[in-house]
C-alpha cells in the first residue's frame, strides 16, 4: 500500500503514529479473537518501530487466546501518565471499556480503529470500515502503511483476528480480500493449524460442562426460527466456568436447521444481562439491537438489559416474533 493509495484520514493517523513515543492500545471488555489479535498485532508493529507501546487490558485473557499475549497486555493503569496516543481497537464506544476511559482519555490523541457498523466516532480521530470483515484487515493495511516489516508473530495474530470473526471463514462478511490478505499472512511462515488448535481446540471442561447446562435452558419460537438459550451466573458457579467462555454457543444454536435467530442471554455478576443475537440469512440483528441501545453488524450484535434474566427473555422473545410476522405481512 503506498501513500496515495491510503484514505485520508488513515492517512492522518498514520501520520501522527509515527510522531508518537508513546501509544497504548484499548481492546473492549471481554475480548474475542479480533480485539486481542489486532492489538497484540499492532502492538508488535509499533514496537518493531521503536514505539513504546502496551495492551491495556481489565479482564482476564481467554484461556483460549491467551497464547497471544506474551508480554504486550498490561493492567497497570499507571504504566504511561500521559502517552502520546490511547488508540481503541475494535470498540464501538467508550463504555466498551469505561474502567480505562479515564486512562485513555488522558492521551495527547485519541484514536479508533474498528469496523462495526454501528460505531458512533467518539475520538479525535477515527477510521470505522464496516465493509471489513475484522478490525484484523484494518490493522494489517494500517502496518503496512507505517511501513512496519510484517513478522510471523504479527501475521499468526491477524490470522487469528481474522478467521474468529469470519466464524473460520465461513460468515457471509468474508471477502475476496478478506482470503488475499490471509494468503499473504501464509508467506510470513504462519503455522494456521496451531493457532487454529489454540483458539478451536484448547477449552476447558469447565466450558464444556457450562455448554450443557446452557442447552438445557434452550426455548424455541416462531416455529423454530427464534433461539433462545439463558446462562445465569448460578450456572457459572455450578459449573466452574466463566462468562467469557459462552463464546460459541450462540453460534451453536444458530446451526439448528430451522433457525433464522439465534439468541444467548447472558447474566453478568451485577445483574445487567449481555444479549448477543446471531442471524442466519436476511434478519438485521445490528438494527434490532439498536432499538436496545447496542449494536454490532448485520447478522452479529448485541446490547445490555437491565431486567431480570427470565423478563429478559420474554421480551426479547415478544419482540423478534412481533418482527418476523411484520415480515411476512
Amino acid at each position: 500500500m503506498t501513500k496515495n493509495e491510503l484514505k485520508p484520514e488513515m492517512e492522518k493517523m498514520v501520520r501522527e503514529i509515527l510522531k508518537a513515543e508513546t501509544i497504548l492500545l484499548f481492546p473492549h471488555i471481554h475480548m474475542d479473537g479480533d480485539c486481542l489479535g489486532s492489538s497484540a498485532a499492532f502492538c508488535r508493529g509499533l514496537r518493531s518501530l521503536g514505539k513504546i507501546c502496551w495492551v491495556v487490558i481489565e479482564d482476564e485473557i481467554p484461556a483460549n487466546l491467551e497464547f497471544l499475549n506474551g508480554d504486550i497486555c498490561t493492567q497497570d493503569l499507571e504504566l504511561i501518565q500521559e502517552p502520546d496516543i490511547c488508540m481503541a481497537v475494535d470498540c464501538a464506544e467508550i463504555q466498551r471499556f469505561i474502567n480505562r476511559k479515564d486512562l485513555f482519555l488522558k492521551g495527547k490523541l485519541t484514536m479508533c480503529i474498528d469496523h462495526h457498523s454501528t460505531a458512533v466516532p467518539f475520538t479525535t480521530y477515527n477510521y470505522i470500515d464496516p465493509t471489513a470483515a475484522a478490525t484484523g484487515e484494518l490493522v494489517y493495511k494500517f502496518l503496512l502503511a507505517l511501513g512496519v516489516t510484517l513478522d510471523k508473530a504479527m501475521g499468526e495474530a491477524l490470522y487469528a483476528a481474522i478467521t474468529t470473526d469470519t466464524g473460520n471463514f465461513q460468515y457471509s462478511n468474508t471477502t475476496r480480500e478478506t482470503h488475499e490478505i490471509v494468503a499473504n499472512l501464509y508467506d510470513l511462515g504462519i503455522e494456521h493449524s496451531k493457532v487454529s488448535v489454540e483458539i478451536y481446540q484448547n477449552i476447558r471442561l469447565e466450558k464444556l460442562l457450562m455448554f450443557n447446562r446452557s442447552l438445557e435452558s434452550l426455548q424455541m419460537y416462531a416455529d423454530g426460527r427464534i433461539a433462545i438459550v439463558s446462562l445465569k451466573q448460578q450456572d457459572l458457579d455450578d459449573t466452574g466456568a466463566t462468562v467469557d467462555e459462552a463464546e460459541g454457543i450462540v453460534e451453536a444454536i444458530r446451526s439448528i436447521g430451522s433457525v433464522e435467530i439465534a439468541v444467548i442471554l447472558k447474566e453478568l455478576k451485577d445483574k445487567k444481562v449481555k444479549v448477543s443475537l446471531r442471524a442466519k440469512n436476511n434478519f438485521n440483528v445490528a438494527k434490532f439491537a439498536a432499538r436496545f441501545g447496542g449494536g454490532g453488524h448485520v447478522k452479529a450484535a448485541g446490547f445490555i438489559m437491565h431486567e431480570p434474566i427470565e423478563h429478559c427473555g420474554e421480551i426479547i422473545s415478544h419482540e423478534l416474533m412481533t418482527e418476523l410476522f411484520q415480515e411476512t405481512l
